[in-house]
């Protein structure tokens, strides 16, 4: 009887520990200047250190990667997959975000290729239930393929794509990301300048990690 438990157990398929693979796309084209950059840095590591992200970050085992992309031939992977299973892994990728150095400069605005090359990445990721591309940016594309051409490619591998739009005046970026570049799932967060970035992306990080997404 012992015996058929155990047997049981270890043919009986085990639930995948990883809820999320979650891809932080950051633009630093040409339009993000140098204090700019800094305000989206500091905020994605402040946002990392809220407890209610922590949280959920090590309860779902989430994967986090961030790439940094700008031009048609420019998109760097800063910090490769590490997935999120204790505090101290939390805590460490925090850091690793608030020391990144800026990956380009004075380059175009080319999110399709952005999209593309994280489609990519995700071949390296660990298995998880969700697979999601958080694309911010404060721009319209100045260069590179149709946006839409890759938001349907991340359809139908499954993946999700939200944008987090950082607006000077109006609602362009956020008006472009819903219309072409989130998948149908997606959903586009705002924020009103950089300096807003911080609130901004916590918001989008907790609804991102949550287990009802769109």
């Amino acid at each position: 009887m012992i015996r058929a438990a155990l047997l049981s157990l270890f043919l009986t398929p085990q639930a995948q520990a990883c809820q999320t693979a979650l891809i932080l796309a950051m633009d630093v084209s040409n339009s993000v200047d140098v204090g700019e950059y800094r305000l989206q840095i500091d905020g994605l590591a402040l946002a990392l250190q809220d407890p209610e992200i922590v949280e959920t970050l090590v309860r779902d085992e989430v994967a986090l990667s961030v790439m940094q992309w700008s031009g048609v031939d420019r998109q760097h992977v800063s910090i490769d997959w590490t997935s999120m299973r204790s505090t101290l892994h939390v805590a460490g990728f925090a850091a690793q975000v608030r020391a990144l150095e800026r990956a380009f400069i004075l380059s175009d605005t080319a999110p399709a290729e952005a999209i593309n090359q994280a489609l990519r990445h995700f071949d390296t990721a660990p298995d998880c239930k969700r697979r999601v591309i958080d694309v911010s940016g404060d721009g319209t594309p100045n260069a590179g393929t149709e946006v839409s051409l890759m938001r349907q490619r991340a359809q139908r591998a499954g993946v999700t794509i939200n944008g987090l739009a950082i607006e000077g005046m109006g609602l362009a970026v956020t008006n472009f990301y819903e219309r072409q570049l989130i998948t149908r799932d997606g959903f586009v967060e705002t924020a009103r300048g950089h300096r807003d970035y911080a609130r901004a992306i916590r918001e989008k990080i907790l609804r991102e990690i949550s287990r009802i997404l769109g």
